[in-house]
């Protein structure tokens, strides 16, 4: 099944001709209805083949979890971009940051936005870079799991942009913007994918593709990061965890389009806007002890 917010609050389930909603169906209630679907005793595989209630272009596609209680990503987790890394920083590749040196780290969740908001580059000064990732959503509270069942606790697969600003300053800072977190337009569940870490995955600038790789080059798996996250924090219910990216990551500016797709998971298409601001300009008052 391939689970969507839209219209704000509403769930549905997008089939090939539409949306169909799963709000009244099932009687649901929350702001964030895809965490209380997974909370609950809910069953929309019945309404699979219902017609649908609206069309695609009819409904607003919001990010699936509106607000996740974390965003979990994992740092450098393809070969080629572990390369790529090294060579732009000039550091060893006994220097690099991989999950079982570095551990993860966590995005904001007030930087996710949905498929059809505009990505906003806060700086006009900064290199802004794309980086397209296959994530996915907790559907049960996990903890210290093994392997077996940490694939077992993942409720589905979604398409995730995470924009950085490149510099210095923490991984969790730049990467925790506003609009710095693309998540949609669907959360598809296991059963649709036959092996998601074999699953082609690509990005294009204004037409031009930058990013063209296969989950198979992940270092660590989903069920690796899974495993491993679970050892630090206890995972909620709706919880986003975000999987790496491969070599490709380039610039963004004002006016661009973002094309992302993952096979059998699905495809995003964002603008790219830019605020008028210069980092240098930024009046920040130092205080020193008197």
């Amino acid at each position: 099944m391939r689970f969507v917010r839209y219209d704000d609050d509403r769930l549905g389930l997008l089939v090939d001709d539409g949306v169909v909603d799963l709000t009244d169906r099932l009687d649901l209630s929350s702001a964030d209805p895809l965490v209380e679907y997974m909370s609950g005793d809910f069953d929309a595989a019945e309404y699979e083949d219902a017609d649908p209630d609206h069309d695609v272009e009819d409904v607003t596609l919001e990010s699936p979890v509106r607000r996740p209680g974390k965003v979990i990503a994992a740092p450098l987790n393809y070969e080629a971009h572990i390369e790529e890394a090294i060579s732009d920083k000039d550091i060893t590749t006994d220097e690099w940051f991989s999950i079982e040196d570095k551990g993860y780290f966590l995005k904001a969740p007030s930087s996710v936005i949905g498929p059809e908001e505009n990505i906003v580059i806060p700086f006009n000064d900064r290199r802004i870079d794309h980086e397209v990732e296959l994530g996915f959503v907790m559907g049960e509270e996990t903890k210290d799991v093994d392997n077996e069942t940490a694939w077992e606790n993942i409720f589905g697969y979604t398409v995730l942009l995470d924009i950085s600003v490149r510099g210095d300053q923490d991984r969790s800072n730049r990467k925790s913007y506003d609009t710095f977190t693309v998540i949609g337009p669907a959360v598809v569940t296991p059963d649709e994918i036959d092996d998601p870490q074999n699953l082609d995955l690509s990005l294009a600038v204004n037409g031009e593709t930058r990013q063209d790789a296969n989950t198979s080059d992940m270092v660590y798996t989903c069920a690796d990061v899974v495993q491993y996250a679970s050892i630090g924090a206890t995972l909620q219910v709706g919880d986003v965890i975000t999987t790496g990216t491969p070599e490709g990551v380039g610039p963004l500016a004002d006016g661009d389009v973002v094309d992302a797709e993952i096979e059998d998971v699905g495809s995003l298409n964002v603008d790219v806007d830019e605020r008028d601001v210069s980092f240098a300009d930024v009046d920040v008052t130092k205080h020193g002890k008197q």
